[in-house]
């Protein structure tokens, strides 16, 4: 089953519009209300509309949904939730123990792996208290799925053991899976049901849109504290933002990163899409943050419509391609076979690493399969690598984006891992994480992953030549990915504030 993180259909009927509208027309738009309001019209669904789109008008949509993301792509501002010092203020944050333990309660997982056959029979008994459309269900707010929750490395040694790496920093795999973990919590206590003690929802994560790192490094010997809400709702996805924050000398709290991530809610069988509550913004700031929620989804699809394997590149990316390959060609022999390597540079081929591993029902998730945050961490570990053995010296994350949830992964799988740099710059490293299972019961092999990180290195690393199609294509991937970054970071981003 192929999870799709905007489900329904991509665009609107001109007819909405009247009958002179042609979105292949569209110029640039000149106010942020203006741009909101087509987006939020262009990409309703047919049911709203109840006429779907046909033929040219079709294809005139997609042209103008490419225009409009590639003409104002910097109005996005990825990652950003509330603002800081934020009104939602609780007593007393979680400890990070207790997200799973929330977990589990809230979907009545026994910790036991020999019970999870009864306990997912158990989990059907629930379809029951599934709505049969999201109108039934009271709107929330965001305030009502706020959450803090404190990693105590400062104050817990054997906690801060699981977290520390070699040289004296923060695991950064160990974030990504806190970051999964409080993303689905989050959402469920968006959604929480006051008639049941379990809920009938299975939520997981469907995407990781962009996590954007503030600093290099973090210290494992000071507190961390994460703080999320939900920022927009669809019919079934909802937009989680998250922020990291570490204490400091002066008992303050500063920022260290920023997260979007896209949950999707199915049934208690985790088969099928179940409705979520609906979310109302209270005040100026949560519109802001919806109408972002709206333009990001919109930028999804345009991505998503615009990928390398469904169309072709653009003119000017053909022109990259054909001048790479003009400058590997050796001038002593004029023949398109003989290739050699510029000055300073490597074959795409030759960055490759791979690993493999067995997954064990230790690193299931609530519904018994593999969970996503032990995906990323893997994947992270073998991007980082890649990236430490191509640049020479210890690279740091920058940013990670647009990682999608293909397919769960069962437990008892074999995970392989294919990681190779796809593009550089400067300093940057962009690394591309391909993940694969083989199951062993139907003997397939089956793409579940595609990992995209962002690295800075210590120094200037080598440019990066691909010498097949295929391979062209990735170096374009990795360079758009690249770009869209919202800004060139230069990680001096210290500034305290009150999470």
């Amino acid at each position: 089953m192929s999870w799709n993180p905007i489900p329904g259909p991509l665009v609107a009927s001109p007819r909405r519009w009247g009958p002179r509208f042609s979105p292949a027309r569209l110029p640039v738009f000149g106010g942020g209300l203006t741009l909101t309001l087509f987006c939020y019209r262009f990409f309703s669904t047919w049911e709203d509309l109840g006429c779907p789109p046909v033929g040219r008008q079709w294809s005139a949509m997609k042209r103008a949904a490419m225009r409009l993301w590639t003409l104002n792509k910097g109005l996005l501002t990825h990652g950003r939730g509330l603002s800081q010092g934020s009104q939602y203020k609780i007593s007393e944050p979680l400890h990070i123990h207790q997200v799973q333990d929330k977990l589990r309660e809230i979907v009545g997982i026994s910790t036991v792996w020999r019970d999870h056959v009864q306990v997912m029979e158990e989990r059907k008994l629930l379809h029951s208290f599934l709505p049969k459309s999201q109108k039934v269900l009271p709107p929330r707010k965001i305030r009502d799925s706020y959450i803090e929750v404190l990693l105590p490395l400062g104050t817990d040694p054997e906690l801060r053991d699981k977290y520390v790496t070699v040289q004296n920093t923060v695991r950064f795999g160990r974030i990504l899976e806190d970051l999964d973990s409080l993303g689905v919590l989050v959402c469920y206590m968006h959604n929480h049901n006051h008639s049941t003690n379990m809920s009938p929802l299975s939520i997981v994560t469907v995407l990781v849109d962009k996590i954007d790192m503030c600093k290099h490094s973090l210290s494992p010997e000071q507190d961390i504290k994460f703080t999320g809400h939900v920022s927009w709702v669809g019919n079934t996805t909802m937009e989680v933002k998250m922020k990291m924050f570490q204490l400091h000398d002066d008992e303050k709290y500063w920022p260290v990163l920023d997260a979007t991530f896209v949950m999707v809610a199915q049934d208690s069988e985790n088969k099928r899409p179940a409705f979520v509550n609906p979310l109302i913004p209270e005040n100026k700031e949560e519109e802001e943050l919806f109408t972002q929620g709206e333009l990001s989804k919109s930028r999804r699809i345009a991505f998503s419509t615009s990928s390398l394997l469904k169309v072709a590149p653009s003119s000017e990316e053909r022109n990259i391609i054909h001048e790479l390959f003009l400058s590997t060609l050796d001038p002593k022999t004029i023949s398109f076979q003989s290739r050699i390597l510029p000055p300073k540079a490597v074959w795409m081929e030759d960055t490759k690493l791979k690993s493999l591993d067995i997954c064990h029902p230790q690193e299931r998730n609530v519904f018994n399969w593999i969970f996503g945050g032990f995906l990323m961490r893997k994947a992270y570990e073998l991007a980082w690598a890649t990236a430490c053995s191509f640049g020479g010296s210890r690279p740091y994350v920058v940013t990670v984006d647009d990682i999608m949830f293909q397919k769960p992964v069962e437990v008892g799988s074999l995970l392989f891992l294919s990681s190779q740099v796809c593009f550089t710059q400067g300093n940057y490293i962009q690394v591309r994480v391909h993940s694969e299972v083989f199951s062993l019961d139907s003997r397939e092999h089956m793409t579940t992953n595609v990992f995209h990180f962002t690295f800075m290195s210590e120094k200037e690393v080598p440019l990066i030549f691909p010498k097949t199609y295929g391979e062209s294509m990735l170096y374009l991937d990795g360079q758009r990915h690249f770009k869209s970054m919202s800004t060139p970071v230069t990680l001096k981003k210290d500034y305290p504030v009150e999470p």
